[in-house]
């Protein structure tokens, strides 16, 4: 049974779960910077440091939430019911995060620490059990691939939805107040946040559970993970490639406003990359397929580093050329995730074999993990960056002297991150041809234990049926 093929309708309702991570995410990546250094008054350096101290401090409950995923029992499973619990509370933070009441300097930033802390706790108790599903939902690491193309077909889609249509809602529902119109936004897209959830938990299954004679414990999950050579590989991989795409995402509006001096472009810019990386999703099984996942990866982390520092070259009236460069970026970009992902269900399989216990969980919180360091990290040097070249959102003198930090923003210093990503990936162990050993072996150790199982029962209906014969 874990081995039949996923139906369409499953895949789709999953990917779903993805789409209100991020409608959330990307509007998190693309505007809270910009929101507050622009609309709350809150400065560059302050909001770097915020976003970094709240995004390490966050790592730490990634992992804890891996294990209570791991340990949780219901009807429902183990990952899928805290989808449904984490839905309602993750749309009504996002919408708090976005809101701007009238306090003081310091009463303003204490709100953005205490509302931004508490969005993230909540995305952790939902991202983590949810990226840790598609481990469970089927065992075949083909179709687990295929699983991952749908979820970032998915997550692509929310981002279409936070970027594209943000910054219109802002200046339509705000009508010239922007703190209004973000406000407003928010009640639209934290409404579809939860209903994409409530879809996701209706229509998935889970299918993989750990072995039946597993013996486990919190100091055996964590010895497992800190020796699953694959596992450490992946954090280090995922850190740097979030960094990378955070970076690009985080500096794209204040990009065109300031530097190509057309911010409703940016709008039409990101819709273009992320329709490029719904295209990138989808097409990733095949070519993962011919080229293998280590060796694809690989691939498009050069292709995407190099295309995206040419972006500095690019004059402000070139923005045909920033279209096409960052399409291209943007493509191999889009592959990135679909693959990690999968990837962290591969060292998932091979910690179940290597120690015969599987914690999907855990091993999946590096994704989230990996996620918000990765953008707390990315949102930390945007901020120090603009704050190094004297840029202030509120005083329109700063920005001339702040537009070269922009433009490095946008090409040499994300792509900087690939050149280290490249040199981690080389070093990872699973290839495909080592995937197909361990799979078969699962398989035939699934088996084995289940024929265990069947005996035993068999055994025990027959006891019973004789003490029926003999009364």
């Amino acid at each position: 049974m874990t081995q039949d093929k996923i139906k369409l309708k499953e895949k789709i309702g999953y990917a779903l779960g993805d789409t209100s991570a991020n409608i959330a995410w990307r509007a998190l990546t693309s505007f809270l910077l910009i929101f507050y250094t622009d609309v709350f008054g809150i400065s560059a350096v302050a909001a770097g440091v915020l976003l970094l101290i709240t995004r390490l401090s966050d790592g730490v409950t990634d992992v804890i939430m891996g294990m209570i995923a791991d340990r949780t029992n219901s009807k429902y499973g183990k990952f899928r019911p805290w989808i449904l619990w984490s839905s309602v509370p993750f749309g009504v933070l996002l919408v708090l995060t976005f809101s701007t009441p009238n306090f003081g300097p310091t009463g303003k930033l204490i709100y953005a620490y205490v509302t931004y802390i508490l969005l993230t706790l909540v995305y952790t108790a939902n991202n983590v059990p949810y990226s840790a599903l598609m481990g469970v939902m089927t065992a075949d690491q083909k179709e687990r691939t295929s699983l991952s193309s749908f979820r970032f077909a998915g997550a692509y889609f929310g981002g279409i939805i936070a970027q594209g249509l943000l910054i219109y809602l802002v200046l339509f529902l705000g009508g010239g107040d922007e703190s209004k119109g973000y406000q407003y936004s928010m009640y639209l897209l934290a409404g579809l946040l939860i209903a994409f959830l409530l879809v996701t938990f209706f229509t998935t299954k889970e299918r993989v559970a750990a072995p039946k004679n597993q013996k486990t414990s919190i100091w055996h999950d964590l010895t497992d993970l800190i020796s699953n050579r694959p596992w450490l590989i992946l954090l280090v991989v995922g850190f740097l490639f979030v960094t990378f795409n955070s970076i690009k995402q985080g500096i794209t509006v204040i990009y065109f406003k300031r530097y190509i001096g057309d911010e409703l472009l940016a709008a039409s810019y990101m819709v273009v990359l992320l329709i490029v990386s719904m295209i990138a999703a989808l097409v990733t099984t095949p070519l993962a397929s011919y080229f293998g996942k280590k060796r694809l990866f690989i691939y498009v982390m050069i292709f995407s580093g190099i295309t995206t520092g040419l972006i500095h070259f690019v004059g402000p009236q070139d923005t045909t050329l920033i279209f096409i460069l960052g399409s291209l970026a943007e493509f191999a970009a889009g592959i990135m995730p679909v693959l990690f992902f999968a990837m962290l269900g591969d060292s998932a399989d091979y910690s179940e074999w290597k120690h015969n216990r599987r914690a999907t969980g855990l091993i999946y919180s590096a994704g989230t993990f990996a996620m918000k360091f990765g953008g707390g990290v990315a949102g930390a040097i945007i901020g120090f960056v603009l704050g190094g070249y004297g840029y202030d959102g509120m005083d329109a003198q700063t920005i001339p002297q702040a537009i070269p930090g922009i433009k490095l923003l946008m090409s040499w210093i994300p792509s900087i991150f690939m050149v280290f990503s490249v040199i981690a990936m080389i070093v990872y162990p699973l290839s495909s041809k080592k995937m197909e050993t361990i799979e078969k072996d699962l398989e035939l150790q699934r088996n084995k234990e289940l024929n265990v199982m069947t005996n035993v029962n068999n055994a025990d209906l027959e006891e019973a049926l004789g003490c029926v014969e003999n009364i």
